[in-house]
């Protein structure tokens, strides 16, 4: 059991941080094209994009508990 505590979980929060903030900027830059595509479209597009920041939090996580990106 560790008692010290790790500078990785404060630094990874605001990792975090940056890449919600820098996604949504991504996906609200888009806005005004994808507001032209038809409704359906629109909703699977942010449908996709919604759930597609998550995708770079697991190896990030991984890295905050033990030190490591890969298994």
């Amino acid at each position: 059991m560790r008692v010290e505590p790790s500078w990785r979980k404060p630094a990874g929060i605001f990792a975090i941080l940056a890449l919600i903030a820098v996604w949504a900027t991504v996906i609200v830059s888009l806005a005004g094209t994808v507001g032209r595509w038809p409704v359906l479209l629109q909703a699977i597009f942010y449908l996709i994009a919604g759930i597609a920041w998550i995708l770079p939090l697991k190896p990030l996580l991984r890295w905050m508990e033990t030190g490591r990106f890969g298994p």
